[in-house]
């Protein structure tokens, strides 16, 4: 199951920024974290297409019912793949959770801690967390592992940890990410 979203931002001209992200709702890997002015419903196609090539296809794709996810070419991909879209009840964002809490750690220690001069530094920056976020971020519903070295341990067959098996690592293991993200906003500042 992976469920798709967007979330919005602006640059520091005040001009749009689009996310879209794709997650793994077993796994809690972000599997793309997308950043452009204009994300369409074909981008949304070739965004999964090319993880589908990457990963395999899903049984379900959660989403709302926003133009880019109802849109003819995302249906005619889940006809041709076998994908079930599930469709959340309008005004019930808590029926996509994954996405919502997501969004909410984006939001927080990205989105609202960076003043992203254009779409070329919000890309950079988001690929630069994606990746922190993946991969050295441990999270709690996973027994404290990051979500790609959960999914690698699924891949190879190991059995997953459970949380009372592992520990946590220290709280501000993975603070490198945040401090250089600081220094860059620091040096546009002066």
């Amino acid at each position: 199951m992976w469920c798709v979203d967007f979330i919005y931002d602006r640059d520091e001209r005040d001009r749009q920024l689009k996310c879209l992200s794709v997650i793994d709702e077993f796994t809690r890997e972000c599997l793309a974290l997308e950043v452009d002015r204009c994300i369409t419903g074909a981008d949304v196609v070739d965004v999964l297409t090319e993880l589908m090539t990457i990963r395999g296809v899903p049984v379900h794709i959660r989403s709302d019912n926003g133009p880019e996810f109802v849109a003819k070419a995302l249906r005619r991909m889940a006809e041709i793949t076998g994908i079930e879209n599930l469709y959340i009840a309008p005004g019930s964002p808590w029926e996509n959770g994954y996405a919502e809490s997501f969004h909410s750690r984006l939001r927080d220690e990205l989105l609202n801690a960076e003043e992203f001069a254009d779409v070329r530094e919000a890309k950079a920056l988001a690929a630069a967390w994606k990746n922190e976020y993946n991969h050295r971020r441990p999270h709690s519903s996973l027994g404290y592992v990051p979500p790609a070295v959960y999914a690698a341990n699924l891949e190879r067959g190991d059995e997953a940890p459970l949380p009372s098996q592992t520990h946590p690592s220290t709280p501000h293991e993975t603070d490198s990410f945040m401090i250089e993200a600081m220094a860059g906003t620091i040096n546009r500042l002066s």
